[in-house]
């Protein structure tokens, strides 16, 4: 019994030297050594993180002019998980200036849109500096909720809103993708334009600022005096090749009307003006109403943010001819005195193809037949060139003929640096074959020789091939950016300082298309592209516009075509211009590329032609009816919905078919109204 006694002294004295002894081991883990994450909890509650976003980088035009800088701006975010049940949201509204009920849809929509478990949410953007000024004294007052600062971008130039683009909050899609890996939710990115192009450069590196709590989460101030802070490294500058009084000229001048205008250096390949029309002002691309302007332009009829110098593809009518005089040329098929005797008309495929002129020599050599823009002559000389007996057949001819578009940058993007250049078309044997069943000549395709048919350019790619004729026979890459922080080294632009040589074509081929070109505007159809004291060559074009509606195919008023390259013999400037839906080429996109030219080389536009500046910056061509057919393409659109959701068997079914039919009626008194007011018969030359 004394035994048990003495054991039992033992154990007790053993168990209360014990406990205490594992309380002080827990407690040094806890507090010493974070075992458990309390440490890190508790830290997380006391100290706050804060993202601070650096400003992007500047963008300057080729004289340094700033084109486009930042703005600071404040969005307001919230922490879900710590708005509490005694929120007051009533005083927040006030600060706000809202009604209760618009915060509280505001919150449900983005809390639905992300989930529940979402770290933040960004309720309002781009909050006026009177909101943010009322929040900045009163924002400790509630939990959970914080002003961000971050850029926005502003327009100096009140100019190049199709180059710059635009930039937005980061989505969920774009979260996913591997280019934005290190990017979280909240953070902005360059959405199109060169915003998106050089966003590595451009956003800079993003600081972090450590702000003490206290136990109601209210900041009071800077952690540790601010020793654990890190500063945001502000993005790359960069500098272009834009002139920003010819981009402010040229973009004034597509006001009211559809095409777009292209200037390229052609030494370098730097892109000194590029602009689409309808022209827009480019302050609706920031602000705290971006995304409703950004939804209008996207649904408008006229499609502003459809970028037509690099999107658009249109048969380049006789501003091709200068191409494939250069392949024929090349091909050894014709000498720069071979002449066709056109009577108003290429009779030879048994079929005619008309040509604005007839009779008195007008296609007596090549000069004249670019300077006259004689169809027959080009559909001529085509088909000499598939055609070469070395060849042995047409199909093995044509893929001839294909290699050169290639090498000329046709047919595929040619490689400018801002997003969804489209390629155009250039037809090969393969599509031949597939249409004509394998049996076809060159008849079938002659008329891609005066740049009709299948054939398709963009607007860039016309003024690329102006580079190459201006340079005989190379090119850069076109691009915008001349330098990056300073350096025109950079790695990211060195594959425009890389040279093309286009299918070794010889200089004497270059020289005689040339002299053709300037003839062109010396005594031919191009005459209103002549500035005094300069050698322009360049190339008219009226292309054809045919348009499928409802199953028929319609012609529509000709889109209006020029390319050029100025001084001829030390070229600088490279343009080409199309004006949608404005017929001749001399009428509307001529005047437009001698304007630009004369701006660029001249820094100003002389007096004396002052008044076509002003008639070509007041002209409204945008036809009644891109407004009408745009009208039924949304009309057939919200009649495949409602047919698409009508139950099968219904009424509703049976009255939609009714509504499908009457819009049909509709489409056809469209139709035959467009017929009566815009079809006409060409009566001048191109």
């Amino acid at each position: 019994m004394a035994d048990f006694t003495q054991n039992r002294s033992v154990f007790i004295r053993i168990f209360f030297i014990a406990i205490p002894v594992i309380i002080i081991i827990r407690l040094l883990f806890l507090q010493v050594f974070g075992a458990g994450g309390f440490k890190e909890a508790a830290q997380g509650q006391a100290i706050y993180q804060k993202k601070i976003y650096p400003p992007r980088g500047v963008i300057y035009d080729r004289k340094n002019q700033v084109l486009m800088n930042n703005n600071i701006v404040y969005d307001l975010v919230v922490e879900p998980r710590k708005i509490k049940s005694d929120f007051d949201t009533l005083f927040l509204c006030k600060l706000l200036n809202i009604p209760t009920i618009e915060f509280a849809a505001a919150f449900k929509k983005q809390l639905n849109k992300y989930g529940p478990g979402v770290k933040n949410l960004t309720l309002f953007k781009n909050m006026s500096p009177t909101t943010v000024a009322r929040l900045q004294e009163n924002i400790y007052e509630f939990q959970g909720v914080d002003l961000i600062e971050h850029s926005e971008r502003n327009f100096n130039y009140q100019c190049g809103g199709t180059i710059m683009g635009y930039i937005n909050e980061i989505n969920e899609a774009q979260l996913k993708k591997e280019r934005y890996a290190d990017y979280e939710k909240g953070d902005y990115i360059g959405i199109t334009g060169i915003e998106n192009t050089y966003e590595d450069v451009l956003r800079g590196q993003a600081g972090v600022q450590f702000l003490l709590r206290d136990v109601k989460q209210r900041i009071q101030g800077p952690y540790k005096n601010g020793t654990l802070d890190s500063m945001p490294v502000p993005g790359k500058s960069l500098q272009l090749y834009v002139d920003a009084k010819l981009q402010k000229l040229t973009e004034s001048m597509l006001a009211n009307k559809l095409g777009s205008a292209v200037a390229i250096d052609p030494q370098t390949g730097g892109i000194l003006a590029f602009a689409s029309g309808p022209s827009f002002d480019p302050a609706l691309l920031t602000g705290p109403n971006k995304g409703r302007n950004i939804s209008k332009m996207f649904f408008d009829a006229t499609i502003p943010l459809f970028n037509r110098a690099i999107q658009a593809n249109y048969p380049p009518g006789s501003t091709f001819k200068p191409i494939t005089a250069l392949v024929a040329l090349d091909e050894g098929v014709i000498t720069p005195s071979f002449g066709y005797p056109c009577g108003g008309g290429y009779y030879a495929c048994g079929r005619k193809i008309g040509c604005t002129h007839s009779g008195g020599g007008h296609a007596r050599d090549l000069a004249w037949a670019i300077a006259n823009s004689c169809n027959s002559y080009f559909c001529h000389i085509f088909r000499l060139s598939i055609d070469a007996p070395k060849y042995g057949n047409t199909h093995i001819g044509l893929e001839k003929w294909h290699h050169y578009m290639n090498e000329f940058g046709l047919g595929h993007p040619v490689g400018i640096d801002i997003p969804n250049e489209s390629g155009g078309n250039i037809p090969d044997s393969n599509y031949y074959n597939k249409t004509y069943n394998h049996v076809w000549n060159s008849c079938n395709m002659s008329i891609m020789g005066m740049g009709q048919g299948e054939v398709l350019l963009t607007p860039l790619q016309m003024a690329n091939s102006m580079c190459i004729i201006a340079n005989k026979g190379f090119y850069y890459l076109p691009h915008f950016v001349k330098s990056i922080g300073g350096d025109s080294l950079h790695t990211k632009l060195k594959p425009y300082h890389e040279r093309h040589v286009v299918a070794k074509i010889p200089d004497s081929a270059y020289f005689y298309v040339a002299y053709g070109m300037q003839r062109v505007v010396e005594a031919g159809t191009g005459k209103i592209a002549q500035i005094p004291g300069i050698d322009v060559c360049g190339k008219t074009g009226t292309a054809q516009n045919e348009r499928f509606i409802n199953g028929k195919k319609i012609k529509l008023q000709n889109h209006s075509m020029f390319v050029a390259f100025a001084p001829r013999d030390t070229p600088r400037i490279a343009v080409a211009v199309c004006i949608e839906n404005s017929g001749y080429g001399a009428t509307w996109a001529g005047p437009i590329a001698s304007l630009m030219i004369e701006q660029y080389l001249k820094d100003t536009i002389a007096p004396k032609r002052q008044g076509l500046l002003k008639k070509m910056q007041n002209a409204k061509i945008i036809p009644n009816y891109i407004y009408l057919l745009d009208s039924l393409e949304k009309q057939k659109a919200r009649e495949r919905e409602m047919l698409k959701r009508a139950p099968t068997d219904s009424m509703k079914r049976v009255q939609a078919l009714k509504d499908s039919l009457q819009r049909h009626q509709d489409s056809v008194a469209v139709l035959n109204y467009i017929r009566r007011t815009y079809m006409r018969k060409p009566t001048k030359p191109n």
